[in-house]
């Protein structure tokens, strides 16, 4: 039998759950210095960390699910990581187009994230495939 987990899919998880670390304090610094520097309004200040914060719950079983299945060779647990991942795209898209201040450093960690998040989506996809037939 032949071996049919993505090696490049796993490595970027790997990178994707670290770099998920750095984007979560980065974001969150800048909410604390947009909060504190500009007019933030008290009702907009809540949602967009509560936004930040579902995100990060749902990027635990996210990258779970993704390892769990690119190394079992499983389709559910892939396909459920795929789904979140589509939650944690709105979520990304949210902070990157509708928060109350977006600054430029808000615009590259968004992108950086996004451009992540769509090839770990086409390779999930791959993989999918490839444990189907």
């Amino acid at each position: 039998s032949s071996q049919l987990s993505s090696l490049p899919l796993h490595i970027l998880l790997y990178v994707n759950g670290v770099y998920y670390i750095f984007y979560f304090l980065a974001t969150l610094a800048m909410i604390i210095y947009k909060s504190q520097v500009f007019s933030y309004p008290d009702d907009f200040l809540a949602p967009d960390l509560a936004v930040l914060f579902l995100m990060a719950i749902l990027e635990v079983p996210r990258l779970y699910l993704g390892f769990k299945g690119n190394l079992t060779e499983a389709e559910a647990p892939l396909g459920l990581s795929l789904g979140l991942t589509v939650g944690s795209v709105l979520l990304c898209v949210y902070l990157l187009l509708w928060q109350s201040y977006v600054l430029w450093a808000d615009v590259l960690l968004n992108a950086v994230l996004l451009a992540a998040y769509g090839l770990e989506s086409g390779l999930k996809v791959t993989a999918i495939a490839a444990f189907v037939s």
